[in-house]
C-alpha cells in the first residue's frame, strides 16, 4: 500500500508518532481506510526494514489497456508476465474480479483488471526479491513478510508463483496465510488459512449503487 520512496523515507522516530507517520505517507490521500488499522504493522516488527511494493496508478491504468508485461518493463520475463494465463486460469480469474466488484463493472473490463493484478503481483514480488537480498546480507535467517491481501498472496498465481518464477530452483521456502470471513473460499491456493466473523461495516457493493 505504499510505494519504495514512501518506504525509504520511514525513520524510527516517525515509527514512534503515529499520525506524523500517516501524514508522511500521504496515507488519506490514497483512498485507504484510516492509518489507525494499519499503523500496528508498522511497528510490528521493531528494527525490521520495510519495503514498498504500491505503483502509481497511471501504470495501474495502462496495464489494463497495454497489459502487465509492457508496463513492467525488462524484469517482465523474469516475473513470467510475458506468458499469457492458461485459459480456465483467466476466466476464473475474471470471474472473481466480477465478484470482488460486486458485477457492477462492464464485462470487456475485467480482462483488463486481471492485467492489473498481474502487474501488483509482480511489484509486491520485485520487493519481496529486494527485502530478501538485504535480510539474507545482514542475517543467517533470513525472513521476509508480505502483507497483502488474499488475491496477491495465493500459492498458484499470486506473488508466491511469481517469486518460484524469479528465483527458479534456489527459490526460498515460502508460506502462505488465507484470513477469510464466515467461510473459505478456496484453502487449496494457501499454506493456511484463518477465519473470522467479519466486522460490522456496511455491505461495500452499496458503494457501486451511489
Amino acid at each position: 500500500m505504499i510505494d519504495d520512496a514512501a518506504a525509504r523515507a520511514i525513520t524510527p522516530e516517525l515509527l514512534k508518532d503515529e499520525a506524523a507517520l500517516g501524514a508522511a505517507l500521504g496515507w488519506q490521500d490514497n483512498g485507504w481506510p484510516d492509518f489507525s488499522m494499519y499503523y500496528p504493522i508498522f511497528t510490528a516488527a521493531p528494527g525490521s526494514a520495510i519495503y514498498g511494493g504500491a505503483l502509481p496508478r497511471e501504470k495501474i491504468r495502462n496495464a489494463m489497456t497495454v497489459g502487465a508485461a509492457a508496463v513492467f518493463g525488462d524484469a517482465a520475463t523474469a516475473f513470467g508476465l510475458d506468458e499469457p494465463l492458461p485459459t480456465d486460469q483467466l476466466e476464473t480469474r475474471v470471474t472473481l474480479q466480477r465478484d470482488a466488484h460486486c458485477n457492477a463493472l462492464p464485462e470487456d473490463l475485467l480482462p483488463g483488471m486481471v492485467e492489473a493484478q498481474r502487474l501488483r503481483d509482480a511489484a509486491l514480488a520485485r520487493a519481496t526479491v529486494a527485502a530478501f537480498a538485504h535480510a539474507r546480507a545482514s542475517s543467517d535467517t533470513p525472513r521476509v513478510v508480505v502483507i497483502a491481501g488474499n488475491g496477491h498472496v495465493r500459492e498458484d498465481w499470486g506473488v508466491p508463483a511469481m517469486l518460484r518464477s524469479y528465483f527458479g530452483e534456489d527459490a526460498p521456502e515460502i508460506a502462505t496465510l488465507g484470513q477469510f470471513e464466515d467461510t473459505v473460499d478456496d484453502g487449496s491456493a494457501f499454506t493456511e488459512v484463518d477465519v473470522a466473523a467479519p466486522p460490522e461495516r456496511e455491505d461495500p457493493c452499496l458503494a457501486f449503487a451511489r
